[in-house]
């Protein structure tokens, strides 16, 4: 399994687009409290009055080169598009089904090959998200929350998924990983049969852990949800900058840069990649607040990207330090200091590491002197002491990054 890009990439840009994003989260005058990709079930909008939006799809703002374009400048190493969302709208051109994007919309366009060859210009890995158990257009795909024992699953399974999979893993080139999502009532010899296509299919393609039935070569997170501590196998938290998926126009309630890039240490810290979600408007175009907020998390990895692309978890830290989170590769140890202003002119202790010191510097920060940036030193009991002296002047800093490079490949701490 060529996951390499995977384990090292750590930054995804995740894209739900589809029909739900022409209502941004309101049908007929009603809001819905829930996410606004999920608008068809929770207002229980009727299928033939859902399938009229494809009558005005045309997002002639969609443009698959521009966002690749971003994700470059945002430092995001691969991106996910949703081929298939739950309401059973596929955004490519399927001839399993004509529910889609090229043969029923108003644009008749083919949206996964556009981002295909985007990611392929600009060096992107191409990843595909689809709902392989939900699909509330089909009659017998399942529906989350509701009643599912009439239906005939196999049926589902044999007329749409399964082609509709085989599709996008034959007609669009390499792709990286196959984002499968609620595996709902799905048994294990289901799961295993797409986990059969998919190997047969891109033996070297990921699958994420919502296959379902443990089947998932890594580990995927439930939304926003950070795990508390380093997992050492790979894994992955998709999240958003907001409270939804899609786009959805009085949702307000968006993420600081400061607390993106703080989740994005912790994540990193302990082992995980961080999919970031923007969700396009109906028109296609990204909202201004995901925009402004991923322009300064990609300035901010330009300078300091070393202490994040290809580093992996270590042991938890022996001491409490909530204002620091380390990351670590071969012989290079990383100390981030969070809030760093509220450190400016003094010292932050770091007992316990056992590890050889042979040089030192503040990651992408020229102005910054690095003489006299670390003490190292030994406690009255013997023990290994350092001291991180945080400079006096900071101006503008969301966190400041050390990076100490020793002696030895290894993170080791003197045991308590």
């Amino acid at each position: 399994m060529h996951h390499d890009w995977f384990l090292s990439g750590k930054y995804g840009l995740f894209i739900h687009f589809g029909l739900y994003s022409i209502l941004g989260g309101e049908y007929n005058g009603k809001r819905t409290d829930f996410l606004s990709e999920w608008i068809m079930l929770s207002l229980d909008i009727p299928v033939k009055e859902y399938e009229k939006l494809t009558l005005q799809f045309d997002p002639v703002h969609f443009n698959a080169d521009e966002i690749c374009c971003k994700a470059v400048e945002w430092g995001m190493k691969y991106i996910c598009f949703t081929a298939k969302h739950h309401d059973g709208y596929a955004m490519f051109r399927s001839y399993a089904d004509p529910y889609n994007s090229f043969d029923n919309s108003k644009c008749r366009r083919d949206f996964v090959k556009e981002l295909a060859d985007s990611c392929r210009k600009y060096g992107i890995v191409f990843c595909l998200y689809y709902s392989q158990a939900q699909d509330w257009h089909h009659k017998d795909g399942y529906r989350a929350y509701q009643d599912n024992s009439k239906i005939n699953f196999r049926r589902y399974l044999d007329e749409k998924c399964i082609p509709q999979v085989k599709e996008i893993l034959s007609n669009y080139g390499d792709i990286g990983m196959i984002w499968f999502d609620t595996s709902m009532g799905m048994t294990y010899q289901e799961s295993k049969e797409l986990v059969n296509i998919v190997r047969s299919l891109q033996p070297n393609c990921l699958i994420n852990g919502r296959i379902g039935n443990n089947l998932g070569d890594y580990m995927t997170t439930q939304d926003n949800h950070i795990p508390a501590y380093p997992i050492k196998k790979p894994w992955e938290i998709p999240a958003t900058l907001n409270s939804s998926w899609a786009y959805k126009h009085f949702d307000n309630d968006w993420l600081t840069p400061e607390n993106v890039l703080q989740k994005f240490l912790n994540i990193v810290a302990r082992g995980g990649n961080y999919l970031l979600n923007i969700g396009p408007k109906g028109d296609g175009s990204i909202p201004e607040e995901s925009v402004k907020i991923l322009d300064t998390i990609g300035m901010w990895l330009k300078k300091s990207g070393e202490s994040i692309y290809g580093t992996h978890a270590i042991d938890t830290y022996v001491y409490e330090a909530p204002n620091l989170r380390f990351t670590h590769k071969d012989y290079e140890l990383f100390v981030h200091v969070l809030d760093p202003h509220r450190f400016a002119g003094k010292q932050i202790s770091l007992q316990n590491i056992a590890n050889t010191v042979k040089q030192v510097n503040w990651i992408g920060r020229s102005d910054l002197n690095s003489d006299n940036m670390l003490r190292v030193s030994k406690t009255l009991d013997g023990d290994p002491y350092w001291g991180l002296n945080i400079p006096e002047n900071l101006d503008e800093c969301m966190v400041l990054s050390a990076k100490i490079v020793t002696e030895e490949k290894d993170f080791i701490q003197k045991m308590l």
